[in-house]
């Protein structure tokens, strides 16, 4: 089996990689018949320097490779026939903009798994970007709490080497008096509570959190069941929540009355309640000042999060007042970062966590038959067809969705 680690080629330009040089060593002592092939690429956190003192084969044609890894969304023109590719191809939601990518991928005969689609039995991902995002999510919220406030400053998470620097930066920190409420308890929240944690900020239970004025900066972390509730009043577990949303309110507005700094890391499902609504958002009682969006869903749960921001612009201001945007740092703006490619900022810690788990996880499914079925729930497209378990997007591929 011959695999290859393409270029990427998206613009704007993505410097993670799904292998990185450790990885692909890993790779190919655990599975001596593998082959490994690095196109060559010049944006790459990694150099091709790096590839190749690792002893490792770098080319500038992949065409020779059966199996070709990225992470973004691969052009068409890009697409070599009868291949199998794994990258994120933001399709599986029927996304407009990637329908003829899909389409594209079908005609080409090309085997697609897509890295959200690689799950385990319980339908649980096994893979992802989550963790760093939630890491640079809660450090970049930091930072922008600093400029709110005029307390402090730091440096921009992707003018950082590493995660490493990024810690250094935090050390440096004294943290005002603000209460911080944390969403979501999966990868993204656990890398979001690392960055509190390395700062020392005390975590406190709700009561604690919702009724006692404290002397230091202070935070709670929630999940669904703490800021939803069932409309008639009775209590069930967490599953009901995701199985039936719309039966739910909301009652994190607990939260915002005496929050200063609000980083949602949360998943989101459809038809569950807003954390805030707009309305609620020109209440008397809202004191929340910061906003770190990490998921970042663009007019939905999180009222103040009308556009996604960029690495070189990632925070905006929010008027809940006229419902526009305004400079940030005015009194009455909300301080929204919501940038929604996080973990391209810290692209060599992501790419090596990433690496690692796809070396763990998935590379060992081509060498055992698959004897998990990773490959068979992951695979979306096959001899030029979409599988029976995405067949949903029959219509969306037609153009009829």
């Amino acid at each position: 089996m011959k695999f290859a680690v393409i270029q990427e080629r998206k613009s704007p330009p993505d410097r993670r990689v799904v292998l990185d040089p450790k990885s692909c060593q890993k790779l190919l002592s655990a599975f001596p018949s593998a082959q490994l092939i690095i196109e060559s690429s010049s944006i790459r956190a990694f150099s091709d320097t790096d590839y190749l003192a690792a002893g490792l084969e770098v080319v500038s044609d992949v065409s020779a490779a059966e199996v070709l890894i990225g992470v973004k969304e691969v052009p068409i023109e890009a697409l070599i026939p009868n291949k199998s590719y794994f990258f994120f191809s933001h399709t599986i939601k029927k996304q407009p903009y990637n329908r003829k990518l899909l389409q594209a991928i079908l005609d080409k005969n090309i085997t697609l798994y897509d890295h959200e689609t690689l799950v385990n039995e319980s339908n649980h991902r096994l893979i992802g970007f989550g963790y760093y995002a939630g890491v640079v999510g809660a450090y970049n919220g930091l930072r922008a709490l600093g400029l709110k406030l005029n307390c402090f400053e730091l440096p921009k998470a992707t003018d950082l080497n590493d995660r490493a620097a990024l810690n250094a930066q935090l050390d440096q920190l004294v943290v005002p008096n603000v209460k911080i409420v944390l969403t979501g308890t999966g990868r993204v929240g656990q890398g979001a509570k690392e960055i509190l944690d390395h700062l020392n900020i005390k975590q406190v239970s709700i009561d604690q959190f919702l009724n006692n004025s404290l002397t230091e900066a202070v935070y709670v972390q929630l999940d669904v069941l703490d800021y939803c509730e069932r409309q008639d009043g009775t209590t069930l577990e967490k599953k009901d929540f995701f199985k039936h949303p719309k039966a739910y309110k909301s009652t994190f507005d607990r939260f915002t009355a005496v929050a200063d700094f609000f980083i949602a890391g949360h998943f989101y499902g459809k038809g569950a309640p807003a954390f805030f609504t707009r309305e609620q958002a020109k209440a008397p009682s809202f004191n929340l000042k910061v906003v770190a969006d990490i998921s970042c869903d663009i007019d939905g749960p999180v009222a103040c999060t009308i556009r996604p921001s960029t690495i070189d612009f990632p925070i905006y201001g929010y008027d809940a007042e006229t419902e526009t945007e305004v400079d940030f740092r005015n009194t009455s703006a909300i301080a929204v970062m919501a940038v929604d490619n996080l973990p391209c900022e810290l692209p060599k810690d992501a790419s090596e966590g990433f690496g690692h788990t796809f070396v763990e996880k998935i590379i060992p499914a081509f060498f055992d038959n698959d004897s998990v079925g990773v490959l068979k729930r992951a695979k979306m497209t096959d001899n030029g067809q979409l599988t029976a378990a995405f067949s949903y997007l029959q219509n969306y591929v037609n153009g009829k969705e």
